[in-house]
């Protein structure tokens, strides 16, 4: 007889979710985690990146009307928005674990290690289930070089008391790119050091040229086909050294140029559970070699994109396997964006792959800034890319403009469920609005037709 009938290694995204399903199922459950109640996408990322991004966004959208119709531009207060930050989210594993405690579930603010296939050690105490779920989630990776005890990452970054005026970002992936447009707007100097001449890989090349451009007209530096070889400290100041040669001087120096997965100490060799760096190796069912224990979220070495949304599916299903549902785990298009600003935002087949194989797919372009600059809040640039395929299926787009969050899970609908444009102009939709226009855009073209 074991104590509970499901154990979890964590309690973020990857868990939680899963965990409230088999507790209403009638199942045992209970959780194991040493960090803050609710994982790194509660407490040290998602929320606070969206809370803290959200007046930049309004600002960069003000800036849009200056000398049209607006003479002053709002600066923000970074400190007092640390505070309301700090006030916001703190509440948040104490409001988890109430959760927890109404439905049933246990929690051990403990770091957990797997001391068996159906034992787990938290803390002081050993405690049994029939199944194991690890979502221990993942954590930044730095360089090895001398310095780098200088360098800040995401979590700090997002916790910051004062904005510095100076700041070096290592890296120019979705991290770097995001906190470079808040940094566009409170430094005087913002450096962006890349290994190549790609930022943000995973994006259409021609949207993240124009985010480079805009970035570029408002400060940020980029220093491309560089890295960082040296970090040194100066009294308040630090040096960092490029491969080149330069030194840029600056008064904080950020990096994020990879992640890591959560798997030391958990006791996977012990038990024959295959993992690295990448993460723990799964099954089609998100098993581990040892069948009973499952990974879910940022902590499995997978393709799927490494997201919020993705761990809370992966969670969902996890649970319903556990329950007797057997099939393999099956993903949708999943949408993901990048909060840039302007935001770029994606789902389904991507561009390059609709452009090396034009055989299988048809790619439409609306440049909706161009056609109706009033709707697209006076954002010239904003444009619409549609990907359909041989049977006019809508089954990709990508977004480009403040807007972008919005448009990208307004078709995941349409792609996911595979809506016709017939079916679509059989609905009424609120007017005006971007979402309405894209559907005027969409429509014909879901028949067949091109825009231009």
């Amino acid at each position: 007889m074991f104590d509970y009938d499901v154990v979890y290694l964590g309690s973020g995204h990857a868990c939680w979710h899963g965990g409230r399903i088999l507790q209403a199922a009638g199942k045992k459950v209970a959780f194991v985690d040493g960090d803050l109640t609710g994982g790194t996408c509660t407490n040290y990322g998602c929320n606070a990146k969206i809370l803290l991004d959200s007046p930049f966004e309004l600002i960069d959208g003000i800036e849009r009307y200056k000398n049209l119709c607006v003479d002053t531009v709002p600066k923000v207060d970074w400190k007092a928005l640390m505070n309301y930050k700090r006030e916001v989210l703190k509440d948040y594993p104490i409001g988890l674990e109430k959760i927890f405690e109404g439905l049933g579930m246990d929690y051990f603010k403990a770091r957990g290690k797997i001391v068996d296939a159906h034992t787990v050690q938290a803390g002081d105490k050993k405690i049994t289930a029939e199944y194991i779920v690890i979502g221990t989630g993942e954590r930044a990776k730095h360089q090895e070089i001398p310095g780098n005890e200088y360098v800040h990452d995401s979590r700090q970054f997002l916790d910051l008391e004062d904005f510095p005026k100076r700041i070096v970002l290592i890296g120019a992936g979705v991290i770097s790119m995001e906190f470079a447009s808040m940094a566009a707007k409170m430094c005087d100097e913002v450096f962006v050091i890349q290994y190549n001449d790609r930022p943000l890989g995973a994006y259409p090349k021609k949207y993240v040229d124009r985010v480079v451009k805009k970035l570029s007209d408002d400060g940020v530096k980029f220093c491309f086909n560089e890295s960082a070889v040296k970090i040194e400290k100066v009294g308040e100041t630090f040096k960092v050294t490029l491969k080149g040669g330069a030194v840029l001087e600056c008064d904080y120096v950020f990096e994020a140029t990879g992640r890591q997965a959560n798997v030391d100490g958990l006791g996977l060799e012990d038990v024959g559970i295959e993992f690295s760096a990448r993460g723990i190796k799964v099954n089609e069912c998100m098993q581990t070699k040892v069948p009973n224990i499952y990974a879910s979220g940022d902590c499995v070495d997978k393709k799927i994109p490494r997201l919020t949304p993705t761990a809370t599916f992966e969670s969902n299903y996890i649970a319903e396997h556990i329950l007797g549902k057997k099939d393999p785990i099956c993903y949708p298009a999943i949408p993901n964006l990048v909060f840039t600003l302007p935001r770029i935002a994606q789902v389904g087949i991507s561009l390059e792959v609709a452009e090396k194989e034009s055989d299988k797919y048809r790619v439409e372009v609306a440049p909706f800034g161009k056609m109706l600059l009033f709707d697209a809040l006076n954002e010239p640039e904003n444009e619409f890319t549609f990907i359909f395929d041989k049977e006019n299926y809508l089954v990709g787009a990508v977004f480009y403009g403040s807007e972008a969050a919005y448009l990208v899970n307004f078709v995941t609908f349409i792609i996911n469920c595979k809506i016709t444009g017939e079916q679509l102009d059989k609905m009424i939709f609120a007017f005006p609005n971007q979402t309405n226009e894209l559907l005027m855009l969409l429509i014909p073209m879901m028949s067949g037709q091109k825009l231009m």
